[in-house]
């Protein structure tokens, strides 16, 4: 009997960064093309999601900040070879911030407003960013407690 592939999503993580109204937004190259994304990544081994969270968005802004709420939890399908399961976080902030990448992937960080997000929906990363960004707008919170990372390190 031929055993079937096991369905395994890349467990990934972002973050709406809002200020003034304003969305910070990364910007990197990606084959060749100039892409917009929320800071965010891979979930690594033996890190709760809020840490993966906080960890993308200092490699990719410089900025030191942790998240207020969760927004949502999405199931995206890039291919029939590639799929995720990203959770997407959010943090207001009093005012707009200087961000500096870390990350040598990431080319620059800018605060855009709404309307200059949905300008650039074709050279967005993915559907969910500009989708997450509607749904931080609407209000859709669900709160960090949602999450439980007691047992992480349980595992030997």
């Amino acid at each position: 009997m031929e055993e079937k592939l096991r369905y395994r999503p890349n467990v990934t993580v972002a973050c709406v960064i809002e200020a003034n109204q304003r969305y910070l937004m990364v910007e990197e190259l990606i084959d060749g093309q100039q892409k917009f994304n929320q800071p965010a990544g891979h979930l690594e081994a033996h890190e709760s999601l809020l840490m993966a969270c906080e960890r993308e968005i200092l490699e990719e802004t410089g900025l030191r900040l942790s998240p207020d709420a969760l927004i949502r939890i999405d199931q995206f399908s890039a291919s029939t070879e590639l799929a995720f399961l990203r959770f997407t976080f959010c943090c207001s902030l009093p005012s707009t911030i200087a961000a500096k990448p870390v990350d040598p992937d990431i080319t620059a960080a800018h605060w855009f407003s709404y309307e200059e997000i949905v300008d650039r929906s074709a050279a967005l990363r993915s559907p969910l960013v500009l989708d997450t960004i509607d749904a931080y707008r609407r209000g859709q919170r669900l709160p960090l407690e949602t999450l439980n990372s007691r047992f992480l390190t349980l595992a030997p």
